[in-house]
């Protein structure tokens, strides 16, 4: 949200079919939650749909993408309206009303026909992703308090590693020889990113893995519970967001309380719908990516926006980087590039 991106973007997924790293960022993110919003449990875009060339939407893709994330930043550093849960339940109920609207005056929810929610799919699946979903967006963005833009997006290039290791404990999937190599390497390269930190923050490393850990695992049971399921990122939305907004609703009172609602005066409502908004883009946006190119230009796509977007926030917030950090996140690149090609067998 959004937060509703942060991780939204972005994403890796091993065991989901080749979803772009969204947060909503949602943010990233959730990249999005990213931050991202929810990548599907596997991405078919109706082929009533307009296409663009992965040209023309990539570019797109990448600047919101970035946008979220900056955008969350700045308000929570720069205008001092530190209140991540309050952004993200925003953002949330900002996409929830959004894709109604959508469903109602385009085709880019049409796949929400082919998805028949039950009672019992509720319970069961959309419910506990939702928990899921609501735990990495509230933990990703509250860690953009305590760390740098730049020191975040070097941890979450250890989110395929949580995925590959959740997947082995609960036995969905074997892992080999090859796998091993990629996960010492993304380890080895995170572990290197974070000695060189310089401002390196215990409280913060310790929310933004929690935020890993939560991402990863929403991944490894969309895998379990919506096996097969259609929902490109948009129809995602449409059934998570509601959820999450009224889960994410019910923990406002007990940790943020009624201190957001007092500063709204100061932020403005300007900033507030501008925010919300770009977030949602990024969804819009995400389905337009899914199938604009091989899972291998996404994720290259993905590798460039990541490199942009530390660099950029070097150059707008002056985080200081080391030559250890820039080490050890291209050693953890290239072990997620690996990965990628591998198809995470």
């Amino acid at each position: 949200m959004s937060q509703v991106e942060e991780a939204r973007q972005e994403q890796q997924q091993p065991v989901a079919e080749k979803a772009p790293y969204a947060e909503l960022q949602i943010e990233d993110g959730s990249d999005a939650q990213e931050a991202a919003l929810p990548p599907p449990a596997t991405s078919s875009p109706p082929n009533s749909k307009a296409k663009l060339s992965a040209t023309a939407i990539i570019p797109v893709w990448i600047v919101l993408s970035s946008g979220v994330i900056i955008y969350n930043n700045h308000l929570y550093n720069a205008l001092q309206f530190r209140y991540p849960v309050f952004l993200v339940t925003w953002h949330l109920t900002f996409a929830a009303v959004g894709t109604r609207i959508l469903q109602r005056t385009t085709n880019l929810l049409d796949g929400s026909k082919d998805v028949h929610v039950s009672k019992h799919m509720f319970l069961r699946s959309i419910l506990p992703i939702g928990l899921l979903f609501s735990g990495s967006l509230i933990l990703s963005n509250t860690a953009y308090l305590y760390l740098s833009v730049a020191y975040i997006q070097m941890l979450k290039a250890f989110t395929p590693v949580a995925i590959l290791l959740i997947s082995w404990a609960s036995r969905i999937q074997d892992p080999n020889r090859k796998l091993m190599v990629i996960v010492l390497m993304i380890s080895c390269g995170v572990a290197l990113a974070s000695h060189g930190e310089l401002h390196f923050n215990i409280y913060g490393f310790a929310v933004q893995a929690a935020a890993v850990a939560f991402e990863a695992s929403r991944l490894v049971m969309i895998q379990i519970l919506l096996h097969g399921l259609k929902m490109d990122p948009l129809v995602s939305l449409h059934y998570y967001a509601p959820v999450c907004a009224l889960i994410n609703l019910a923990v406002l009172p007990f940790t943020e309380g009624l201190a957001p609602f007092y500063d709204l005066p100061r932020i403005g409502p300007a900033i507030l719908f501008s925010n919300a908004l770009v977030a949602f883009l990024l969804n819009v946006a995400a389905v337009f990516l899914v199938g604009a190119g091989s899972g291998l230009v996404l994720t290259l796509a993905g590798v460039f926006k990541d490199i942009l977007l530390i660099t950029g926030s070097v150059l707008l917030y002056r985080a200081p980087i080391t030559p250890l950090q820039v080490f050890g996140y291209s050693v953890a690149l290239c072990g997620l590039i690996l990965f990628k090609m591998s198809g995470g067998k």
